[in-house]
């Protein structure tokens, strides 16, 4: 099956009321558990790359990896661009073939985010792809940084729904992501905060009163962090800590009925992967070859994706919708 849309699927997505998910890839294990763990449960699919993950395997390779993927699969997949930070990287990836870009410009000033904003959407649409902004400024680790590092951001702002209605009238981007209390990395929380699910109600109900219809919104930095992955991967020699918190499932799931259509994926497939890995290196210590740890890894990755598209994002068995 050729590669498919956004669009269409948030229009899918939106009138059965269940979400896609967006999961990030970075190598060919990643980019294998997340393909046969959607096809298994027959549930749509959007694959994320980075700007980092181009900068670590190479988009050539990538895009090949990707293209063997669709080719051994029935479901739709929509390959996408995650926080692309300038005009220049968004025109590349149009340019390769990617069906769908975001254009980050949630640190800028509101007017220059709807400028960039608008430049990448004026491109895109030209070429036949689409394109997901942002309004409001997320906390955690940005851009594909880790948890160390420069990129790493204390400040957020939440999305305002005036704001977003603004935004998305003057840019014409075809998603919103927004910040409701939402956070990269895998310390989103402390206590037993909870995402701001009024604030998401408001951006919606904005939205529709403003002429735009059931507007597909997108929630970054949802990854729910496991206790179990944590503990395990620490239980192996990781040093991870007891801090670790991640957006609770049942806050997602609410999103999802209210109207978010892309929930974005990445830290936890990370943390699954890494125990796999752990596990194998302390239990089996004279293993050096890669397809002994490799292997048990990727298939912690899949048991991780079935259970979110499965449980929580409630796309699966609507591939084919």
């Amino acid at each position: 099956m050729p590669l498919t849309h956004t669009r269409d699927l948030f229009a899918k997505a939106l009138k059965g009321k269940y979400a896609l998910g967006a999961f990030n890839v970075n190598n060919m294990e990643l980019l294998q558990a997340i393909v046969e763990a959607c096809e298994a449960e027959k549930a749509p699919l959007i694959l994320q790359i980075s700007k980092g993950a181009r900068q670590y395997a190479n988009p050539v390779y990538l895009r090949r990896l990707i293209d063997a993927a669709v080719s051994l699969t029935t479901i739709p997949i929509a390959v996408h661009l995650d926080h692309g930070d300038t005009f220049e990287l968004c025109k590349d990836c149009i340019d390769e073939g990617f069906t769908s870009v975001m254009i980050d410009g949630s640190h800028l000033p509101f007017e220059k985010n709807v400028e960039l904003t608008k430049k990448v959407v004026d491109y895109a649409h030209k070429r036949n792809a689409v394109v997901e902004g942002e309004l409001g400024k997320l906390v955690g680790a940005q851009h594909d940084d880790g948890e160390e590092g420069g990129g790493y951001s204390k400040g957020g702002v939440y999305t305002h729904p005036d704001e977003a209605v603004a935004f998305v009238k003057a840019t014409g981007c075809d998603s919103l992501a927004v910040a409701i209390g939402n956070s990269h990395g895998a310390y989103k929380f402390k206590g037993a905060q909870h995402l701001d699910l009024e604030r998401l109600k408001a951006i919606k109900k904005a939205l529709l009163e403003a002429g735009l219809g059931d507007y597909p919104l997108v929630l970054h930095g949802a990854s729910s962090v496991p206790k179990e992955l944590t503990a395990e991967i620490n239980k192996y020699g990781g040093k991870l800590g007891e801090d670790t918190a991640g957006v609770p499932e049942a806050d997602i799931e609410v999103a999802r009925r209210i109207g978010c259509a892309k929930v974005n994926i990445d830290t936890d497939l990370r943390l699954a992967l890494t125990a796999g890995i752990r596990k194998v290196f302390a239990e089996s210590p004279k293993d050096f070859d890669p397809r002994k740890y490799l292997g048990p890894a990727r298939t912690r990755v899949q048991e991780l994706v079935r259970h979110k598209v499965r449980n929580v994002l409630c796309c699966a068995g609507h591939a084919f919708d």
